[in-house]
């Protein structure tokens, strides 16, 4: 919800795991998280185990962050700090951290 992602589908006891597929419902990409029951995931590796979500539009970004900031989360200073430049983390409660940047990905 805080990153205003679509439930696209979901899907329970598939060869022991359960998942959710999140994203856009037409974007050509999606995420999906699978948990396998009685299996803890564990806490993050390092602190900069990220998922970077390029957002170049300001307004776009900035609707980005206050909706995380509302669901509740906090934002927290990045391990790498270029991501802090034009940019924002997040760590969820297992240490998996998300960097929202306001600028366009570029190869």
């Amino acid at each position: 919800d805080g990153l205003g992602f679509t439930e696209l589908t979901r899907f329970a006891a598939h060869n022991g795991f359960d998942g959710v597929m999140l994203g856009h419902p037409h974007a050509p990409w999606h995420l999906e998280f699978t948990q396998q029951a009685g299996h803890a995931a564990g806490r993050a590796p390092t602190q900069d185990n990220l998922l970077v979500f390029y957002l170049p539009d300001t307004a776009a970004w900035q609707a980005a962050r206050d909706r995380l900031i509302a669901f509740g989360a906090t934002p927290v200073p990045s391990w790498n700090p270029f991501w802090d430049q034009v940019g924002v983390t997040f760590e969820d409660p297992d240490g998996y951290r998300i960097v929202l940047q306001n600028a366009t990905w570029t190869r």
